[in-house]
């Protein structure tokens, strides 16, 4: 059986209005707000048709029909006109993504939480994978006279620190001295180049003070390589899915906070899905725990080289329109703002 015109104009004006009530819709409800052209009659007849095929579902309690995982494929792919963000709200998402630049992990963590506000859904942002990323420089700053903050710089923009306690008190010049000679010894490495390393043996240095010091630092600057390396993920909006009546059951809404809240697992989802846009939705999702779901990522870029991901995950009933252009606007304007951030350094 072929999707005609009439039954795809049957099938949008479906979705569209269960996306906006959530309520299944019925033959004389389409008749009424829509001018199909066909008497109720016809309608319930294509809407058979469609259910037949696959389209449509057909809850019990409810003489109406919702959309299936495969409708909402087709709306996706063919049918859905992408809304088009007005001048104002272009201006509120650059606005918002330049207004908290200063390393990062936090201008990544601010989108997150900017794009929950916008789309009224869970958000997460994920880093980028730092192996390929350099070092640009290191820090040592004194606390007091046995403790220091070490400080190491990406070219990325991505800094990382730990406070490290030494045996020996140190001296201003000594710690100075130390900063410039490891940011002159690993400046330009990656940092899986930098790990690969033995650090301990190959940075030197012939003053003794100088190396008891380097002695305390290193295994302490080894660590934070290691941690660098590694993909956070930054969530955000975790109780916007009350809001959808999907998830008024609390066993439900139980199993999709308990979902996110595995960050390991869903983690390695995200980084397995490929570049570009991806949209996947209900029993399209691998993990049984994600078969009511919609899940859309989409990759950002910093200098065309390094990339992460950033995305929804909520009801299979979402505005895919309005979702889609937020989060391609926000990931194109990304990459500005991490070359803002990559070329702020702290003295």
């Amino acid at each position: 059986m072929d999707l005609s015109e009439r039954k795809l104009k049957i099938l949008q004006a479906i979705i569209g209005d269960f996306i906006r009530t959530a309520e299944p819709v019925g033959s004389r409800t389409l008749s009424k707000k829509f001018d199909m052209g066909v008497s109720p009659a016809t309608i319930r007849n294509e809407m058979s048709d469609l259910e037949e095929m696959g389209y449509l579902t057909h809850p019990h309690t409810s003489a109406g029909r919702v959309p299936s995982d495969k409708a909402y494929r087709l709306y996706v792919n063919s049918l859905m006109e992408k809304r088009t963000l007005t001048e104002e709200e272009k201006e509120f998402i650059r606005t918002k993504l330049n207004s908290n630049i200063s390393e990062l992990e936090k201008t990544i963590q601010h989108a997150a939480r900017l794009l929950s506000e916008i789309t009224m859904l869970t958000s997460f942002a994920i880093t980028p994978n730092q192996t390929a990323d350099k070092l640009k420089y290191i820090n040592l700053l004194p606390v007091d006279d046995r403790t220091v903050v070490l400080m190491i710089v990406a070219e990325s923009g991505k800094i990382s620190n730990t406070t490290v306690k030494l045996k020996d008190p140190y001296s201003m010049e000594g710690l100075d001295l130390l900063s410039k000679s490891m940011t002159f010894t690993y400046k330009g490495k990656t940092l899986s180049e930098v790990l690969t390393l033995d650090i301990i043996r190959t940075f030197r240095t012939d003053m003794a003070a100088l190396s008891r010091l380097a002695e305390n630092i290193m295994p302490n600057f080894l660590s934070i390589l290691e941690r660098m390396l590694d993909v956070d993920l930054f969530m955000d909006g975790y109780t916007n899915i009350f809001s959808f009546p999907e998830y008024n059951d609390i066993d439900k809404a139980k199993m999709f906070l308990e979902m996110l809240n595995k960050k390991d697992d869903f983690t390695k989802t995200l980084i397995e899905r490929g570049d570009g846009i991806m949209i996947t939705i209900g029993n399209e999702n691998t993990d049984d725990r994600m078969q009511e779901c919609s899940l859309i990522t989409a990759t950002y870029h910093i200098d065309g080289k390094l990339l992460g991901k950033l995305g929804v995950i909520g009801p299979t009933r979402m505005k895919y329109d309005e979702v889609l252009s937020v989060i391609e606007y926000m990931t194109d304007n990304l990459s500005e703002s991490f070359k803002l951030t990559g070329g702020k350094e702290k003295e």
